[in-house]
């Protein structure tokens, strides 16, 4: 991805800049000096309410209910993809309207604030007994390894090709 190889570049100039900076022998010129940053990449879109109603109805009609009531709940969340599907029972406080994180992509733990629509769903979710996860895969009870077929034929029915999960 253009985000990560201009990363990579930039973290080199720095070691190379440094480099000269202190004088190592070896380093006389900054190779990377000359690579012209790959422009960003700007992935912001935006649903008209005319495409949010068509894909609020393609998840309540799919067939794939785990799947789509967490599709659903990272629409009213904006969290990650593996926030939600790897979510423990535990990990929700009903009282404080909060979803527990233990390990973010930063590495820390966080909270995700859930709406009343959020709650909703939740209560509204059936409860293996068994079972700690939220969104578990009817065929192992573990979190289910991907959302990308559903979430294709959700959005295709929906007529929403450009849209990305996150």
């Amino acid at each position: 991805a253009t985000g990560t190889s201009n990363r990579v570049v930039i973290v080199l100039r720095h070691i190379y800049n440094l480099a000269r900076k202190w004088r190592i022998p070896t380093i006389k010129e900054n190779p990377t000096a000359g690579i012209v940053l790959a422009p960003d990449v700007n992935r912001e879109r935006f649903l008209s309410l005319e495409e949010a109603q068509r894909l609020l109805h393609s998840i309540r009609v799919d067939e794939n209910r785990v799947a789509a009531n967490a599709i659903m709940l990272l629409m009213l969340t904006g969290a990650r993809r593996n926030e939600i599907t790897y979510a423990k029972w535990d990990y929700v406080d009903f009282e404080k309207r909060t979803l527990l994180v233990p390990l973010s992509k930063s590495g820390k733990k966080r909270s995700i604030a859930l709406n009343a629509a959020a709650i909703d769903l939740l209560r509204a979710l059936p409860r293996e007994p068994d079972c700690a996860y939220i969104f578990p895969s009817p065929v192992t009870g573990r979190p289910s390894p991907s959302l990308h077929f559903p979430w294709l034929r959700i959005k295709e029915r929906a007529e929403l090709a450009d849209l990305r999960l996150h």
